[in-house]
């Protein structure tokens, strides 16, 4: 009798990832541990003014996971939960660095939980000297001319000065 090999465990970290911060990447790793396939959902965010384009956000993101097997990224727009139901997936990975990230995203999980009951929420906390790292701050700290190498990879320090350049 052929048994049928069990479906892949995959999960969706989602976000707008502007810029893709250590942080994120760390969750990153974290996530791809746990899970058989990892969707990085690049949000299309048409809601918030971002620094950089979807395409160059994607870019950033596929550049800093590449060696990554088991993780792809994928643009998305609209509700994550729709997304997660498009890939198949089997949970929803969120960063948190605090309690007011916690409060939030708790309250976030509860609301997809009723959009989609199926679909798990998994909370996971960046290492600790990467839990002050947010977009936000880097976005200022880039802005504001100061130095952003311990925050970001190479790559994402080199593309905010070129943005901080252009103005």
């Amino acid at each position: 009798m052929a048994t049928s090999s069990p479906s892949p465990r995959i999960a969706v970290y989602s976000g707008t990832f502007d810029p893709f911060t250590l942080g994120h990447e760390d969750v990153v790793r974290r996530a791809a541990s746990l899970f058989d396939q990892l969707i990085i959902g690049v949000a299309a965010a048409h809601h918030k003014k971002t620094l950089f384009s979807l395409d160059q956000r994607i870019a950033q993101v596929q550049a800093e996971t590449r060696s990554m097997g088991q993780v792809s990224v994928l643009p998305f727009d609209g509700l994550i939960m729709d997304f997660c139901a498009a890939q198949q997936a089997v949970a929803v990975v969120r960063g948190i660095r605090n309690i007011t990230d916690f409060d939030y995203e708790a309250q976030m999980a509860a609301m997809n939980r009723k959009l989609r009951p199926q679909v798990e929420t998994v909370f996971l906390l960046p290492d600790a000297p990467l839990q002050c790292i947010s977009s936000t701050l880097v976005r200022e700290i880039s802005k504001l001319g100061g130095d952003v190498a311990q925050m970001v990879s190479p790559h994402v320090a080199i593309a905010l000065q070129q943005v901080q350049k252009r103005g």
